[in-house]
């Protein structure tokens, strides 16, 4: 195979999955894993791709730090099927966590008003979104408000989770990376969201197809924590096979 035929593949590899893994196009290629990156470098120079550890992507992985009211315009259709889906997830009086973000908003406003449920959060338009449905008792974290993301953070909600026990933390997230995990792109956001996940049963991740491949500042926490993942049909089929390989359900709406 030349260099010609090589970087053809590669391009229309990442066209069809969206990622591409250097081991894998090594080995599909019979070649050495240094040429591959050698290759990879050669198309990064030329913009036609980004890369990562072991891996390439169509876009840069790497995300910003955007205001809730820009994010809750995107993807909207593909947000409210996920938010949809999750409602299978609830159960009559249980206790629950909600984290931030536009997915996990739409997911507030979808559960009904005749659900009887304790909802924990540090999300204040969550909390808004159920402040009227009379069978929910609220209880909001306290502490730094984050305008961007509508949310407090910091050393007072952490210590207030503490004190209490869910079942279930319904997260939304700004990527989710196959070599780094769940991220956030506040630090102080992804430190709180990591003690949720380390004081409830089951994490159900809220995330549209878009984040997939992408990276934001702050460490969340590995794929192993998590249980299940709920996105939309525009996941890349080579990230849906490895995320059930780690054993972790995946539901596509």
């Amino acid at each position: 195979m030349t260099i010609a035929e090589r970087h053809k593949y590669i391009l229309d590899e990442l066209n069809r999955a969206g990622f591409v893994s250097v081991s894998e196009l090594a080995k599909n290629m019979e070649v050495t894993m240094v040429t591959i990156r050698k290759d990879l470098k050669i198309l990064e120079d030329k913009g036609l791709l980004f890369r990562s550890h072991g891996s390439a992507t169509p876009v840069s992985p790497y995300v910003s730090d955007r205001s809730v009211q820009v994010k809750k315009l995107e993807q909207v259709a593909e947000k409210t099927k996920i938010a949809e889906k999750a409602l299978d997830f609830l159960e009559e009086k249980e206790a629950i966590l909600i984290g931030s973000g536009t997915t996990v908003v739409a997911f507030a406003q979808a559960i009904p008003k005749n659900k009887s449920l304790t909802v924990l959060t540090a999300a204040m338009n969550v909390t808004l979104a159920l402040i009227d449905n009379p069978e929910v008792e609220l209880v909001q974290l306290g502490g730094v408000v984050r305008k961007s993301s509508s949310s407090a953070v910091g050393h007072y909600a952490e210590e207030m989770l503490k004190n209490f026990a869910c079942s279930k933390l319904f997260l939304s997230v700004d990527g989710i990376s196959l070599e780094h995990g769940l991220t956030t792109s506040n630090m102080m956001e992804a430190h709180l969201n990591a003690q949720m996940i380390r004081s409830v049963q089951k994490t159900i991740v809220l995330a549209d197809s878009r984040k997939f491949g992408r990276k934001g500042f702050g460490k969340i926490c590995e794929l192993e924590d998590i249980d299940v993942i709920i996105t939309d049909a525009g996941i890349p089929e080579i990230y849906r096979q490895k995320l059930e390989e780690k054993g972790i359900e995946v539901l596509i709406v």
